[in-house]
Order: structure tokens, then C-alpha cells, then sequence
């Protein structure tokens, strides 16, 4: 699936570029053809703005460079009409041609220090993220540990009782290398949740992400004595998206309910997580609590950068995983529980290239 993206992204920049290269001599002809009146060279920023992002910043001048020449060689070619007029709309071409490639250039320029930093805020989230999770991790890492110190040592003495106990040596050996897979399989999803990197999408299933997400969650679940209720179909179409990106947004949902659920009464906590394909060929997921709930006066700021309700909060979670989502297409928004709670949810399209 990522070598065909990468396919069409070739492609695509490369029917681009050929058409920047097939208006350049269209847009020279119009302009020589046409009368001094008629400023044909004004098109050459259809031309700049379809080069940013395609070559380099050098590339761009240089470009911009040879269509102020050819309005100039056009002026000298073009066989008619009012001389005086012809210069004042070549200088006005050749002046919008040198702003628009300038400020070309600012945007794009400014768009990758916006991309940079919102990719470095990204991961600060995830490590936020990971901070809260570190006693539930290190309790789910401690398990398989010791279950594979138990096994070891149930072995080593079945050894020592002499070969006729192999059977059961073997069957230790088999447990120890069980629970050192989940070990590793832990490791590797924190790994995974605190890496940075340029994101990678893929098809991707919302079920295995939302259960991987609980399993590294499940030690503080089960702390609180929260119930967990999930309604995910396995017939779920898969999305296009980046794994981690997606689980940093479940899991920061998923953070939330229990940090709500935690002054709700024992017997009451419950977190509901649903998922189902709607009519507008999306993929909709719920988080549903029915902790402390969220008041109406701040519904409106839920997902503003800095806004939190937390005293030890620092209120990006929401604001992040909202242009996570945003970023795949989607959307995300949250209601009100009646009598108490709050539910999250967010959209993901269905793309055609991710069936089944």
C-alpha cells in the first residue's frame, strides 16, 4: 500500500510539473500574439504558484527569472497596437510575477516551520501521554517478568529431578517464551507511541489500535475498578491513516474518562467504546464515560490549546489529538452525558483504496 502512495504522489508531481513546463510556451504565444493591450504575461503566476512546493526555493527564482524574460522578449515581438500601454502591462506583469513569487515562497517557507513545529508538539503530546501511562506500564511489563522468572525456576528444578520430568522442563520453556513475546510486545507499542518521525499512513484497523491502546492502559483500568465496554465490529472497513498518530488520539481519550470516572462512585464506573460506519461513508468511534462530566459554559473551549480542567493538566491533549484528526479528514467533537459524563467522538473517511 505505501509503494503505491508513493506511486501516485510520483506521478502526481510529475503531471504537475509537465504542465508547468506546457504553459510556459502557451502563455509566451498568447502574449506575443495578442495585442499590446492585453497583458497575457499576468498568467505566468498561474505557472509560480503551480512550481512552489514542486521545485526547490533557487528553482523557483529561477523560474520566476525566465518568465520575466520572456514578457520582456514578448514586448519586443509583439507585432501591434499601443506601445505606451504594452510597457505599463509588462511592468505591471513583471511586478506581480516578482510579489507573488516572493510571497510564494514566505508560504511555503512558513509552512514547514509550521509542519516542524507542529510535528515537534506532537511529540511532546505522546510523552505526555506516556507520563501519564508509566505506573500502568511498568505494572503490565512487570507481569510477563516475573511470569518468566517463575517458569525459569520451575524448570531448573523439574531439571534437577532428573530427565524424566523433560515433559515438564519443556512445557516451562514454552510459557517463558510466551511471556517474554508479551514483554517485547509491550516494549514495542510504547516505542511506538513515543517515537517522532514524519507520519506514515497506512490501512490501518480501528479495532486492533483501540486494543492495543487498552492493553497498555488495562493495569490503571483495572486500578480504578473501571468496566470497559467495547462495541466494534469486526466488519469494520479499514481507514488510511498513521498508526501511532491514531492511537496517541484513543489513548489520550481514553486517559480522560478514567481521570473523570475517578470521583464517580466504585460501582459506577464504566467507559463505552464504540464504533460503526455511517451513511456518509465515514468511520465514527465514541469514548463514552460517565465520570464528572464536562459543564456547558466550557463545551466551546474544550479544544482550545492551553484550556484544561485539570490542575495538574496542561490542556494540548484534546487541542492535538483535534488536528490529528482534522489532519486525516475528519472531524471531532464532544456531548454532554445526561445525568453525568461526557462522550468524545471523531470521524475518519472511508477511502475507496481501503477495502478489505
Amino acid at each position: 500500500m505505501d509503494k503505491i502512495r508513493k506511486r501516485r504522489v510520483f506521478h502526481a508531481r510529475h503531471l504537475r510539473l509537465g504542465l508547468v513546463w506546457a504553459l510556459i510556451p502557451c502563455i509566451f504565444a498568447f502574449d506575443t500574439l495578442t495585442n499590446y493591450e492585453i497583458a497575457g504575461a499576468v498568467f505566468y503566476l498561474v505557472v509560480i504558484l503551480l512550481a512552489v512546493g514542486l521545485l526547490s526555493t533557487r528553482g523557483v527564482i529561477a523560474l520566476a527569472g525566465l518568465c520575466v524574460v520572456l514578457t520582456v522578449l514578448s514586448l519586443a515581438m509583439t507585432p501591434k497596437g499601443n506601445l505606451n500601454v504594452g510597457l505599463i502591462n509588462a511592468g505591471i506583469s513583471i511586478a506581480a510575477i516578482g510579489i507573488a513569487t516572493f510571497l510564494a515562497i514566505r508560504i511555503f517557507v512558513a509552512e514547514g516551520a509550521a509542519n516542524e513545529a507542529r510535528s515537534q508538539l506532537t511529540r511532546i503530546a505522546r510523552i505526555t501521554s506516556l507520563d501519564a501511562l508509566t505506573t500502568s506500564i511498568a505494572h503490565e511489563i512487570n507481569q510477563p517478568l516475573a511470569a518468566i522468572l517463575t517458569s525459569g525456576q520451575a524448570g531448573l528444578r523439574w531439571l534437577e529431578q532428573g530427565s524424566a520430568h523433560i515433559d515438564k522442563v519443556r512445557n516451562s520453556l514454552d510459557r517463558t517464551v510466551i511471556d517474554a513475546k508479551r514483554a517485547s510486545d509491550i516494549i514495542a507499542r510504547v516505542r511506538a507511541l513515543a517515537k517522532g518521525g514524519a507520519s506514515v499512513r497506512e490501512n490501518v484497523s480501528l479495532s486492533e489500535i483501540v486494543l492495543d491502546t487498552l492493553n497498555l492502559a488495562r493495569p490503571d483500568i483495572l486500578h480504578h475498578a473501571i468496566e470497559v465496554n467495547m462495541d466494534i465490529g469486526d466488519d469494520l472497513p479499514l481507514v488510511l491513516a498513521d498508526r501511532v498518530q491514531l492511537q496517541q488520539v484513543i489513548s489520550n481519550l481514553i486517559l480522560n474518562a478514567i481521570e473523570a470516572l475517578k470521583s464517580a462512585p466504585v460501582q459506577n464506573r464504566t467507559i463505552e467504546i464504540h464504533a460503526r460506519t455511517d451513511t456518509h461513508d465515514e468511520v465514527v468511534i465514541s469514548v463514552r464515560d460517565n465520570g464528572s462530566g464536562i459543564c456547558e459554559d466550557v463545551l466551546d473551549k474544550i479544544f482550545d490549546p492551553f484550556f484544561t480542567t485539570r490542575d495538574e493538566g496542561i490542556g494540548m491533549g484534546l487541542t492535538i489529538s483535534r488536528s490529528i484528526v482534522d489532519a486525516h479528514g475528519g472531524q471531532m467533537w464532544v456531548h454532554p452525558n445526561v445525568p453525568r459524563g461526557a462522550s468524545f467522538y471523531f470521524s475518519l473517511p472511508v477511502r475507496s483504496d481501503t477495502t478489505t
